[in-house]
């Protein structure tokens, strides 16, 4: 089973892939790029509803809610950054989790609690319920589905107290890949490509210190008279009034005789830094591709990149990007946003008619993603224009596809045209394209 080969290698991983997050430029690599790839900017709610001054109020109070003071027990975070955190938390971790808080402060009695999941407790192994199994911190029914995490408490000075704490499965959102039926806790997911990085360090390390041994000039002096220095007991040169050199150093300008019959050899250590560039590469593409990414995404090296191979690239990487932007968005952004609007509705911010009995439709909502930037602004535009002109795209995709809100954009639209008509400016766009402008 997954959890007995897990549980043995699970610390260690997990140990090891800290350390490569805090020492490990090419391992931030990967994880600053899964980072600024899934959650980037962020992500804007739009409400659905049907009311347009019900959702608009309900996105109003969204974006005070994802404030820190607001969403974060702690206030330290805003809810763009408690994501960002689950992302990197996930790849180096395995996973991370969030405690539904019930509070008296905030804009609603509502926040969030990040633990790390090394602080599920492993003592804990009498169920809460008859019947249930304690598995690593958490707590399994009959069918091997969560309804419990025991999570261990520590005083303020950081020793542990003995009894851990119980959390329903209702207020805790465990995020993490399930890979296996048998899995039951999570799993480092840069355990496939932590010996790549690690010896890619270890290359790094030594063509630096070798480049340092290059870098330093040295002279040795050849005697064709070696018994004009002489010869100590320990076997190096001794030093004597004439013909010695023990402590001389070369300056910039120096004038110095040497004794006759003696040689100057300068010692020039070969140059490996070349050699080791391309071993580097490779590394670095079995690291990216052993998460799913590009070279170029990770190593931000494009020298070696077109416009076709850079937009192959993206198309792939974006296949890996919206695993975890899915991923997010149902495991953590839906059941933590259907949470927010109940507090709302019960803390009467917002006035919902038979909110309960018709919860679903008023749950209804819509995540949009901050846009991208084009690598080719003109070529991505002609796109646009013919995918528009013969409806393979709607301009609703459009706009979502921008990060925007078709109905905002239209509405910007016709504000910006009809103040350009009263001061007498003729602008482009839709409308004026149809009168043949």
């Amino acid at each position: 089973p997954a959890e007995y080969e897990d549980r043995i290698h699970r610390d260690v991983i997990r140990a090891r892939a800290r350390d490569m997050e805090r020492n490990s430029d090419m391992a931030n690599g990967l994880i600053k790029a899964l980072e600024r790839n899934t959650v980037g900017k962020g992500f804007e709610l739009q409400v659905k509803t049907g009311d347009e001054k019900l959702n608009e109020k309900i996105e109003e109070l969204w974006k005070k809610w994802c404030k820190a003071r607001n969403c974060d027990v702690t206030g330290q975070q805003s809810f763009r950054q408690m994501l960002k955190m689950a992302v990197r938390r996930k790849l180096v971790d395995g996973g991370i989790l969030f405690v539904k808080c019930y509070t008296q402060d905030g804009l609603v009695p509502f926040k969030l609690q990040t633990l790390e999941v090394d602080e599920l407790s492993l003592t804990a192994v009498k169920p809460k319920k008859e019947g249930n199994r304690v598995i690593a911190g958490i707590e399994y029914n009959e069918n091997n589905k969560p309804v419990g995490y025991w999570v261990q408490q520590y005083a303020i000075d950081g020793y542990a107290i003995p009894d851990p704490k119980y959390y329903s499965s209702e207020d805790v959102i465990f995020y993490m890949s399930k890979r296996r039926p048998s899995q039951m806790r999570e799993i480092s997911e840069l355990a496939p490509t932590l010996s790549r990085i690690r010896d890619a360090n270890e290359l790094i390390d030594a063509i630096a210190m070798k480049e340092r041994v290059a870098a330093c000039f040295s002279a040795f002096i050849t005697r064709q008279n070696p018994s004009s220095g002489g010869f100590g007991r320990s076997g190096t040169l001794e030093k004597t009034e004439n013909g010695g050199y023990d402590g001389k150093r070369m300056s910039p300008g120096m004038i110095m005789e040497l004794a006759a019959g003696d040689d100057v050899k300068i010692a020039q250590p070969g140059n490996s830094a070349a050699e080791g560039n391309e071993f580097l590469k490779t590394e670095q593409r079995l690291m990216s591709a052993g998460q799913g990414m590009s070279y170029e995404t990770v190593s931000r090296d494009m020298s070696q990149t077109n416009y076709s191979s850079a937009r192959q690239a993206l198309i792939e990487d974006e296949n890996t990007f919206y695993d975890e932007i899915d991923q997010l968005k149902e495991k953590i952004m839906d059941e933590v946003y259907e949470t927010f609007l109940i507090s709302c509705y019960l803390k009467g911010l917002v006035e919902i008619p038979e909110f309960f009995a018709n919860k679903s439709t008023y749950m209804n909502h819509e995540w949009i993603a901050a846009p991208k930037r084009w690598i080719d602004p003109a070529k991505e535009a002609n796109a646009t224009k013919i995918a528009l002109a013969t409806s393979q795209k709607s301009f609703k995709d459009i706009c979502s596809e921008n990060g925007k809100d078709w109905r905002t954009q239209i509405d910007d639209m016709a504000e910006v045209s009809n103040y350009a008509k009263e001061k007498g400016v003729e602008l482009g766009g839709v409308g004026n394209e149809k009168k043949g402008k």
